[in-house]
C-alpha cells in the first residue's frame, strides 16, 4: 500500500524523468470544420503505475491543446459522454456572452449524450485555457481541462521553443489513485478548498523538457488546480516574466519579490534563455521547501546574443476613474469566519441548514447567484469593484468576459507593472480594488476560482447592457 504525503511530491520520480515535450494533440476535425472535444471517463496513471479513474477531454488530462492565431474563428463541438450535465468555459477570452459556457447563466448545461457547438473569435494573443463549468469542483478535479493558446500575428518564438506547462495537484488515496470519495467534503468547502498531495505537469510526474542553449524559449505556466496557490521563484533559473494571465508586458521583467504566487486559473509566461550545461528545475517553493515540478535539460554549445524579445500589446480601452461606477463586494463566511449571516435562495440559513445546503460563503451576505445582479453597467462605462476579504482564507477572484487592472491592494507594495488580468488573488483581511471598462454586453459571472468556495456560495454576476 502506498502512502502519499506532500513531502513525497515529485521526489520519488527524481531519477525516472523522461524527456518529453508539451502535448500538442490534434483535435478530430469534422466535415464541417468543427473541432471535437469529447468529455468522458478515462483511465490514466498519476503516480507510478497506479491507474486512476478520471474524466477527461478526448481521453487525456490535460485535454488537447487548442492552438490558433489571433483573430481566428474557433468552432468546437462538445460531446458529453459523462453521466451528468457539463459545459465548457473558455477562461480569459473576451468572448461573446452566449459562448462563455456558464451553465445556468449563459447556456443550458449539455445533458449526457448531448452536444453543444461553441463558435467564437479569439481577439487577443496569449495563454488561456478551457475547463468544465458545471459542478466545476467535481469535474475539473477529475481532469476536465486543457490549454488554449492564441499565437501572435507573426511568430515571436520558434514553435519548438514555445512550451505549455499545465500544472495541477491531485488528491491521491493510500492506493495512489485519485481519491473520489472525498469529493464534496464540507471540510474542503469551508476551508481552503480541495488541496491535493501530488503535483503533475501536463499530466506527468516531474517530466523533463529539452531546451537549446542560447535560444529564447517561452514557458507558458497554467495553474489548473482546484484551490492550490502555487509559488515559484523565476530568479532561481534566470527567467523573466513576459505575460500575466495571457496579457503581454511591455518588456520582459525580472521578479523583484519572491515567491511569485500563481493562483488557481492564473497563468504566467516566462522568458528563458538557458546557458550551455546549466540544467535546471522549476520548483514549487510554498512554505520555504523546494519541490521540483519539472526538469529542463540544456543541450548545445549556445550561440550569439539573442535579440530582445518584444510581444505585441493588447489594445483595450483605458478606464476613466472620474464618474466610474463603484460597487463593494464583501466576502464573508467559511471556517474561522466569526459571526456571519447567509441568505440562500431568499432564505436566511441557520444551524444544520449550512451543512444541508453546503452554502458557507457569501458575497454581500448572499450565497450563489442572487436574483439581482451585483451591478448593472452601461456599455462603455468604467466599473470599480472593491473586494473586501473578511474571511480567514485567500481567494482567487475571476471576472468573466473582461480584463481589468488592479487599482490598489491594502498591505501590499509588490509591483508587477499592473498588467491587464482576468483573475486576482486577495488575501485574508485584504481589500483589493479593480477597474475595467464594461464593454462586453451580457450577463457575466464573478466568482472565486477556488472551486469549492464557488460551489459553497462565492458566485455572483453583473450585467452589461
Amino acid at each position: 500500500m502506498v502512502r502519499v504525503s506532500r513531502r513525497q511530491i515529485l521526489q520519488s520520480s527524481l531519477g525516472a524523468a523522461a524527456l518529453v515535450i508539451s502535448p500538442r494533440l490534434s483535435l478530430a476535425e469534422t466535415a464541417e470544420g468543427i473541432l471535437e472535444l469529447t468529455a468522458g471517463p478515462s483511465r490514466q496513471a498519476l503516480y507510478g503505475e497506479a491507474i486512476s479513474d478520471l474524466w477527461t477531454y478526448n481521453g487525456n488530462a490535460p485535454g488537447p491543446e487548442i492552438r490558433v492565431r489571433r483573430g481566428e474563428r474557433v468552432r468546437v463541438r462538445l460531446r458529453n459522454e459523462l453521466e451528468e450535465l457539463t459545459s465548457i468555459h473558455w477562461h480569459g477570452i473576451r468572448i461573446d456572452n452566449a459562448m462563455d459556457g456558464v451553465s445556468g447563466l449563459t447556456q443550458d448545461a449539455v445533458p449526457p449524450g448531448g452536444t453543444f457547438d461553441y463558435d467564437f473569435t479569439v481577439p487577443d494573443a496569449g495563454t488561456y485555457w478551457y475547463h468544465a463549468h458545471n459542478r466545476s469542483w467535481n469535474q475539473v478535479a477529475r481532469g476536465l481541462y486543457g490549454p488554449l493558446i492564441v499565437e501572435e500575428d507573426e511568430p515571436v518564438f520558434d514553435r519548438e521553443a514555445d512550451l505549455t506547462l499545465v500544472l495541477d495537484d491531485w488528491r491521491l488515496n493510500h492506493d495512489a489513485v485519485l481519491d473520489t470519495k472525498s469529493f464534496g467534503a464540507l471540510m474542503d468547502w469551508s476551508h481552503g478548498g480541495r488541496l491535493g498531495n501530488w503535483l503533475t505537469v501536463n499530466g506527468a510526474s516531474r517530466p523533463a523538457f529539452g531546451l537549446e542553449a542560447g535560444k529564447a524559449h517561452r514557458l507558458r505556466l497554467i495553474n489548473a488546480a482546484n484551490a492550490r496557490i502555487l509559488a515559484i521563484d523565476p530568479n532561481r533559473f534566470g527567467a523573466r516574466v513576459i505575460a500575466y494571465g495571457g496579457r503581454a508586458l511591455a518588456a520582459p521583467e525580472r521578479v523583484a519579490y519572491a515567491p511569485l504566487l500563481i493562483g488557481p486559473a492564473q497563468r504566467v509566461d516566462l522568458l528563458v534563455i538557458p546557458e550551455a550545461g546549466q540544467d535546471f528545475a522549476i520548483d514549487e517553493v510554498f512554505g520555504g521547501e523546494a519541490f521540483p515540478m519539472a526538469d529542463f535539460v540544456i543541450s548545445g554549445p549556445g550561440s550569439e546574443a539573442v535579440a530582445e524579445i518584444s510581444l505585441p500589446q493588447i489594445a483595450l480601452p483605458e478606464p476613466l476613474l472620474e464618474g466610474a461606477k463603484t460597487v463593494r463586494l464583501h466576502m464573508t463566511g467559511g471556517a474561522m469566519g466569526g459571526n456571519f449571516e447567509i441568505v440562500y435562495k431568499g432564505k436566511r440559513l441557520s444551524g444544520q441548514e449550512f451543512r444541508d445546503t453546503g452554502q458557507v460563503w457569501a458575497f454581500n451576505g448572499i450565497a450563489n447567484l442572487a436574483e439581482a445582479p451585483l451591478l448593472l453597467a452601461r456599455r462603455g462605462e468604467t466599473v470599480v469593484i472593491e473586494t473586501v476579504n473578511d474571511t480567514a482564507f485567500p481567494h482567487a477572484m475571476h471576472v468573466h468576459g473582461h480584463h481589468f487592472r488592479i487599482l490598489d491592494r491594502s498591505g501590499s507594495s509588490a509591483d508587477d507593472g499592473n498588467p491587464w488580468r482576468d483573475t486576482f488573488l486577495v488575501g485574508p483581511g485584504q481589500t483589493t480594488r479593480i477597474v475595467f471598462v464594461a464593454d462586453n454586453p451580457g450577463k457575466w459571472l464573478l466568482h472565486c476560482h477556488m472551486l469549492e468556495h464557488a460551489a459553497a456560495g462565492m458566485n455572483t454576476w453583473f450585467q452589461v447592457s
